[in-house]
């Protein structure tokens, strides 16, 4: 009888809902479920708290209650003081109780356990996935700190995790375009994350809305898209924008009303019936100016709206074929993607076209292949 694959998982938390979270659950509750595969989870802060995301019951959650959320609300040098010893606290916990578990694999989220992973004598395999992009992972940006200070310590910390990164079994990353950015690394592999729903029905694409979803921070560029839909709604009047999402909303509103749009676009809460709002909308807009690999453009073009995006760092270059399931913008230019969104509410016919390649196209990014290329990675390094 064939030994049953035994996993461990380091993660901050699983009790808030961001991405990172629910791709995690969603991954490990298809692992026991279908691969019957032993799921150990552990964590470091949230102890007492549910899990966001149901787990399936035969998952092992560990809470090593070290609390690193409770460092920030003091002072630089007094955090720096406590982040040192709750990181010492973290590797002896950690240590012991994957020593007792005995593991075949263990898989960072790389977040503070990167940095002594590979120095754990438990014996299992350690693997590293990230959920971010090269480009903004691991840089400090204090800005109490002059520029020279801020890019010296960030070239510091990309050393020091490219040396840790070299060391694991295997380092995945979300997309080709993200694996371009590690030079140097020959343990690289590439798994997308998996879409978390797959509805039924598309949607119509008849009415004259454009929808936006994301936290309203610099991060998701909604300035760049209310600015950009200044010049759509002087051709389109007729056409609205829905922006949804949590986050502080007063300087976009500001920006609304000093380009006198507040007519036609509109800033929403975030909300668990996104589903109902892509159904109501005809075009997505991704505005960001980054991005690991961008689950919403997944999920809008679950629902066949077809998808106007920059070309940030980095996914959208991996999930959209321009012209085919939907458009591609030159990163942060803003007239284009004004023009660029004026092309599909003008072209009925594309949009439509484009809405149902989008539909049909990612599928690919079902949970189903998704979790087999993860099997076949694992299977490869217990081969080893």
């Amino acid at each position: 009888m064939k030994k049953k694959l035994k996993l461990a998982y380091i993660v901050p938390g699983i009790f808030y809902p961001s991405g990172m979270e629910r791709v995690l659950t969603a991954k490990v509750n298809y692992f026991v479920h279908y691969f019957d595969y032993e799921i150990h989870i552990f964590v470091t802060d949230g102890k007492g708290l549910e899990p966001y995301y149901p787990l399936d019951e035969r998952i092992h959650l560990h809470h090593l209650d070290i609390n690193f959320d409770g460092i920030f609300r003091f002072s630089l040098f007094k955090r720096l003081r406590l982040y040192i010893k709750k990181q010492r606290l973290f590797k002896k916990r950690l240590e012991a109780q994957l020593t007792a578990l005995r593991p075949d694999i263990t898989v960072s989220l790389l977040r503070r356990d990167v940095n002594f992973l590979n120095d754990l004598k438990d014996g299992s395999l350690k693997v590293g996935e990230l959920h971010f992009n090269k480009l903004v992972y691991r840089q400090f940006t204090d800005r109490r700190f002059p520029v020279f200070v801020q890019k010296a310590i960030s070239s510091v910390w990309q050393m020091q995790l490219l040396k840790n990164l070299r060391k694991l079994a295997a380092f995945v990353v979300l997309t080709h375009e993200d694996a371009g950015y590690w030079q140097g690394l020959d343990n690289i592999s590439v798994i997308p994350n998996p879409l978390s729903f797959y509805p039924v029905q598309a949607a119509a694409l008849d009415n004259k809305q454009v929808i936006a979803v994301g936290r309203m921070t610099y991060q998701k560029g909604f300035d760049m898209l209310i600015e950009a839909w200044k010049a759509v709604s002087s051709k389109h009047p007729d056409w609205i924008l829905k922006i949804y999402g949590g986050g502080e909303k007063e300087a976009y509103q500001l920006q609304i009303d000093r380009l006198g749009i507040g007519a036609t676009c509109f800033l929403e809460d975030g909300t668990d019936t996104i589903g109902e709002k892509y159904y109501e909308s005809s075009i997505f807009v991704l505005s960001s100016r980054y991005e690991g690999f961008p689950m919403v453009l997944g999920e809008t073009m679950a629902y066949g709206v077809p998808p106007v995006s920059f070309t940030c760092p980095c996914g959208p270059r991996d999930i959209i074929v321009h012209k085919r399931n939907g458009l591609l913008v030159e990163n942060g230019h803003i007239p284009q993607l004004a023009d660029h969104i004026c092309y599909l509410i003008e072209n009925e016919t594309e949009r439509k076209i484009m809405g149902q390649n989008a539909r049909n196209d990612v599928q690919k990014f079902d949970i189903a292949p998704i979790a087999l290329q993860w099997r076949t990675l694992f299977e490869s390094l217990k081969q080893i």
